[in-house]
């Protein structure tokens, strides 16, 4: 089947890599990609999704810049594990192609308005401009097909031991989305960080003749220095990237549908997801102390040599997907 998307996209390495899988994979049309803030400032997600879009040669795409900080918080970016400009030690050409003259979040209800079929909205980063268009075009939420984003954890964090680094970003944001009533799907820390390429795979995509896989595998290859100990970390995963993968073909993933909640108190806690795994009520249940939480696909698990195996693929241009030509919604 043909999924017609929205990317919103703080494009640091990870998303980099989501935005080439998305242009070479046949069945996906990208309307726009909108730029948050979150892994590197918004204006250099902007520039680094331009300069991915040169690289895979891709057709006209708008792309906006959107919110520079979050709801509340103060921008706390992820430059120490993307680096400075967010592409790790790439350096791509500076795109000669133009950013639209509006806000992401006009942009967004532009494309939702104008499509003739409901659209996908892939959220990727820190989910301020997607609720932000939520509270500012709240009619828009009905031509939503479904927001896939990644975010959350149903176990550990990243960014505090509690928190995923998108939710702890802006926890606000994600709780406008999370109780929006929209359909959402959760690609979560903990299947992200799952998805773990090995270096052959690494070495194979670098000393690749194609391009796209050689930069590919540079961005895979990237070692940031653990901000604690100075000592190397290589983030050797697809991550956002496998967010496209649970659209592309979620036969390959667990998904459960569990009550998710993030935490907005101050304190260690924050920024948390609480992904309700039980199996029966409990206490809090009997003594009345639980209010409505929303229902959320949650991926469990992840046929992960599989998903490795299809993006790759896709990267390739050999995936085996409904056409054998890649194809991308007119403007």
């Amino acid at each position: 089947m043909r999924h017609q998307i929205l990317l919103d996209v703080d494009t640091g390495r990870d998303d980099a890599l989501a935005i080439m899988f998305a242009m070479r994979h046949p069945d996906i049309d990208v309307h726009a990609i909108t730029c948050v803030a979150g892994n590197t400032s918004a204006a250099n997600a902007a520039a680094n999704t331009l300069r991915i879009l040169d690289l895979v040669e891709a057709p006209p795409i708008p792309v906006a810049v959107g919110a520079q900080r979050p709801l509340i918080e103060p921008l706390r970016d992820a430059s120490w594990i993307h680096g400075p400009n967010g592409l790790g030690d790439v350096d791509l050409p500076v795109s000669g192609r133009g950013i639209e003259p509006v806000h992401a979040v006009e942009l967004m209800r532009r494309c939702l308005l104008s499509s003739e079929a409901r659209l996908t909205v892939i959220a990727l980063g820190p989910m301020t401009n997607v609720a932000l268009l939520l509270r500012t075009y709240p009619e828009v939420a009905g031509r939503i097909e479904r927001i896939i984003f990644m975010g959350g954890s149903a176990t550990v964090g990243n960014a505090t031991p509690a928190a995923e680094f998108n939710f702890w970003h802006d926890p606000e944001a994600a709780h406008i989305v999370l109780t929006s009533g929209i359909p959402l799907t959760m690609y979560g820390w903990d299947i992200l960080w799952s998805m773990r390429t090995g270096a052959h795979q690494i070495a194979e995509l670098c000393d690749s003749a194609d391009q796209v896989r050689q930069i590919a595998g540079r961005l895979l290859a990237f070692a940031a220095a653990d901000p604690a100990n100075g000592s190397p970390v290589i983030y050797d995963c697809i991550g956002d990237a496998g967010v496209l993968c649970v659209m592309a073909a979620p036969e390959l993933f667990g998904i459960e549908s569990r009550p998710v909640q993030v935490v907005l108190t101050p304190g260690p806690a924050r920024g948390q997801t609480i992904v309700d795994q039980r199996e029966m009520a409990g206490e809090d249940s009997a003594h009345g102390m639980t209010a409505p939480v929303p229902l959320v696909d949650v991926v469990t698990s992840a046929s992960n040599n599989e998903v490795l195996a299809m993006f790759l693929e896709t990267l390739d241009g050999r995936c085996g997907c409904d056409n054998g030509a890649s194809h991308h919604a007119e403007r």
